[in-house]
């Protein structure tokens, strides 16, 4: 192979990569194909490579449909935790934990999970350890739930469908119709709520980082003790913590409409409204 064709072939297995990140369901050979304008062989034989790559997995009907890997996924989370705009966000939040007193923390979904972008520690008693890069539950944190109740339903019911409800704490919603019912109310208020469901003793409340009117990028949260605060006492705290994620939004690069209208950031953070 020429070197031209190797840059070609490069260039089509990113634009593949490219096409799954931005989709909202797992796509089959047919639907690459035919948006990338070229024939099914083609396509096919690159899904394979990057398939050994571990760069894509197959998901979706009879496991005929392709998704990004964990891979590119965790590439992703990395480039933002580290690159361009990350110093602002953590001032941001370093700001914010000042003033409330209370941590708090950036958080995207990815996968089966939510990860934290950055973090910022304030009058923080629990045990567990935190970082950026944590992977937490959906169902039992308040950011979880919050970017879970904005997903397009079909895709939301799915996740539900395939999530492993844990048992956390004895407060932890481990019932699927109760669950159901939850993520409704949250979706309504647009602000999440964990009232200590994932660590003993730890409450949180969440809003959505809106890149566009209609689409949430991520979640942005103050958890605190409840020796500290109290759930009406970091709701005061409201307020302020959605003009925080105004700011926050202002740090991430809003895709153009053409990827709007497709689907998701590369970190499958994008979700509807």
């Amino acid at each position: 192979m020429t070197s031209t064709q190797s840059n070609a072939a490069a260039i089509r297995a990113f634009r593949i990569i490219e096409l799954l990140a931005q989709a909202r369901e797992p796509l089959a050979l047919t639907e690459i194909s035919t948006r990338m304008d070229l024939p099914k062989q083609s396509v096919h034989r690159l899904l394979k490579q990057l398939e050994s790559a571990w760069l894509v997995n197959r998901d979706g009907p009879g496991q005929h449909h392709y998704v990004c890997s964990s891979r590119v996924r965790q590439m992703a989370i990395n480039l933002l935790m580290t690159t361009g705009p990350a110093a602002e966000r953590r001032a941001i939040l370093q700001e914010l934990a000042d003033k409330v007193q209370a941590s708090c923390n950036l958080v995207i979904s990815s996968g089966d999970a939510v990860v934290y972008l950055d973090r910022v520690e304030a009058n923080w008693s629990a045990n567990a350890k935190l970082t950026p890069g944590t992977r937490v539950p959906f169902h039992c944190t308040a950011s979880g739930k919050l970017l879970m109740s904005l997903l397009p339903k079909q895709q939301r019911e799915r996740l539900l469908r395939r999530l492993p409800l844990r048992h956390w704490t004895e407060l932890t919603i481990s019932d699927t119709a109760l669950l159901r019912a939850e993520l409704d109310d949250t979706r309504k208020r647009r602000l999440g709520l964990n009232r200590g469901e994932y660590i003993p003793g730890v409450i949180a409340i969440a809003v959505p980082v809106m890149l566009t009117p209609y689409r949430a990028g991520a979640a942005v949260a103050i958890q605190a003790s409840t020796q500290q605060f109290s759930m009406a006492e970091l709701m005061a705290w409201e307020s302020r913590l959605r003009g925080v994620a105004d700011r926050l939004a202002q740090t991430f690069d809003v895709p153009d409409e053409r990827i709007a209208s497709a689907g998701m950031l590369p970190s499958e953070a994008l979700t509807d409204l």
